[in-house]
């Protein structure tokens, strides 16, 4: 047992290596020197992060974690959560569904411009390769763009689940890390990258200091945890 925990931690140990590699070492260095160097962060929402779980009072509560831009599957699920326990017999209005962008997910908190201008759909290898895609597909998309078979067509955009009461909330930490990354890589000032980034996060998105701590405070006010990808 001891000689399996150790081969799964340097396994562990051996993709975060890889990842900082890909990322760039001074860069992932320089910015978790930034993040702890300042206890607060510095999103641009004018909500505090606390009041979004301090805010949750439904009766089914749940927080999807994000942490890939793996396609339908964090937009479906929290609308199947919603039709669900309608079915069951819970208005919509008394439940509490909270989604969490974080690490390579956080390109879905931002609008169609950022995505083409900083080719994030390459960039954060949306649905796990490396393509095309010049807009948000989950922001506003047309009437009719997403079915499932057994349900027909469903109202997954952003906009329509924030309708329906789902917040949103993105990851301040991977902002960071990611906007500098970027910045590396392609010769630019990190800082106007992340204030850009920041400039252009959909309307209802909240910055939350990371993800990881987010998914805590969501668990921390009674909501049940599910892994959306």
């Amino acid at each position: 047992m001891q000689e399996k925990n150790q081969t799964s931690r340097r396994g562990f140990l051996g993709n975060f290596a890889s990842g900082a590699a890909a990322l760039g070492l001074a860069t992932l260095s320089g910015t978790l020197q930034e993040l702890q160097a300042s206890p607060g962060f510095s999103g641009t929402n004018p909500g505090d992060p606390e009041q979004v779980f301090k805010n949750l009072k439904g009766k089914h509560r749940i927080v999807f974690d994000v942490p890939e831009a793996t396609g339908i599957f964090p937009f479906v699920w929290p609308r199947v959560f919603l039709l669900t326990n309608m079915a069951t017999g819970t208005a919509e209005k008394d439940n509490n569904v909270v989604v969490v962008l974080r690490h390579t997910g956080i390109p879905y908190a931002f609008e169609d411009r950022l995505w083409s201008k900083y080719n994030f759909g390459e960039f954060f290898k949306v649905n796990g390769e490396q393509k095309t895609i010049n807009n948000n597909p989950f922001w506003k998309p047309a009437k009719g763009t997403y079915k499932v078979p057994g349900f027909g067509v469903v109202d997954i955009g952003i906009n329509e689940l924030q309708d329906s009461g789902v917040q949103f909330v993105v990851c301040n930490a991977a902002m960071t890390v990611y906007s500098a990354a970027y910045a590396e890589q392609n010769k630019m000032d990190a800082a106007a990258v992340k204030k850009d980034w920041e400039s252009g996060l959909l309307p209802g998105i909240t910055v939350v200091p990371s993800g990881v701590w987010a998914l805590g405070r969501a668990q921390e006010n009674k909501c049940a945890y599910c892994f959306a990808g």
